[in-house]
């Protein structure tokens, strides 16, 4: 299986080595400017992983992922492990590592469900934003785009690169660059806004420990947004101790709300650069 993508770069393409083993390749395209893959990646492979699992039942709800260690493009090897499954809903593990490497790079527990018809309700509201066509599309002047911008294209109000203030709170409209909307690409956007410790510190050095998606939007729902943009509003709380939160929320134009996420990332303040 793969993402729907008009450029082979950004495939995400599974084959099978033995029943709960994956393998895929990862291309250089979705490295950080670090060196290791971007976050959201590793959320894509994940859900691809199970839509490709035969044993699996249903689509992908919620994903809690632990990053414990930075995963390189190149080769990579995926295992799945059915922890239980119930009548609507299972869980299941997913581990991510480099090819012929035993430490996990990034695990994840995900559960999936069927999702039966039942009276929807809705207490969040759509927060008020200017249209993404009255936007400007952001120039890239640096060269190839990589990682999150390779994935997606983003309208925002805000300036970037962040800068420390008052106030972590933002607001971007945020489309695919290359197909259209379905659960992979929903849950790589989760790991798509800037660290909020860059909010609130000069040269903030982060890196994400754990998310937590939740998958509110059904695969029919996601499937009716096409290539449309979605608007994510995120924030962070607090920071201290080198560990600070971000919570975000995911909009259709016309106000679903299509999922939420946590994520509590790391992070260091760097020294100022030495005067020439």
């Amino acid at each position: 299986m793969s993402t729907t993508s008009s450029n082979p770069a950004y495939d995400i393409a599974l084959h099978a080595a033995a029943p709960g083993r994956w393998t895929t390749f990862a291309a250089p395209e979705w490295r950080n400017p670090g060196g290791g893959l971007w976050g959201g990646y590793a959320l894509g492979l994940c859900v691809r992983a199970l839509e490709a699992e035969p044993e699996a039942t249903g689509e992908v709800l919620s994903m809690t992922l632990t990053y414990a260690a930075g995963l390189p493009s190149g080769e990579l090897d995926v295992r799945t492990r059915r922890l239980r499954q119930g009548g609507s809903i299972g869980v299941w593990e997913v581990e991510l590592r480099p090819q012929g490497v035993e430490d996990v790079g990034v695990h994840a527990m995900i559960t999936m469900a069927r999702r039966p018809p039942t009276p929807p309700f809705a207490f969040a509201t759509l927060p008020q934003a200017p249209s993404p066509d009255e936007l400007p599309t952001p120039d890239h002047p640096a060269g190839p785009l990589h990682f999150g911008a390779s994935a997606f294209e983003r309208r925002t109000l805000d300036g970037f690169p962040p800068k420390p203030g008052g106030d972590s709170r933002s607001l971007a409209w945020v489309r695919p660059r290359n197909g259209v909307w379905d659960k992979a690409l929903l849950a790589m956007v989760t790991d798509n806004s800037a660290p909020r410790a860059m909010y609130a510190l000069d040269r903030a050095m982060t890196t994400t420990l754990s998310l937590t998606a939740y998958l509110h939007a059904s695969v029919e729902q996601i499937a009716e947004l096409g290539d449309d943009f979605i608007l994510i509003e995120c924030e962070g709380r607090v920071g201290g101790g080198g560990a600070s939160d971000e919570r975000s929320s995911y909009w259709s134009r016309d106000g679903r709300l299509l999922a939420t996420s946590e994520q509590l990332a790391w992070y260091r303040q760097a020294p100022p650069p030495v005067p020439e």
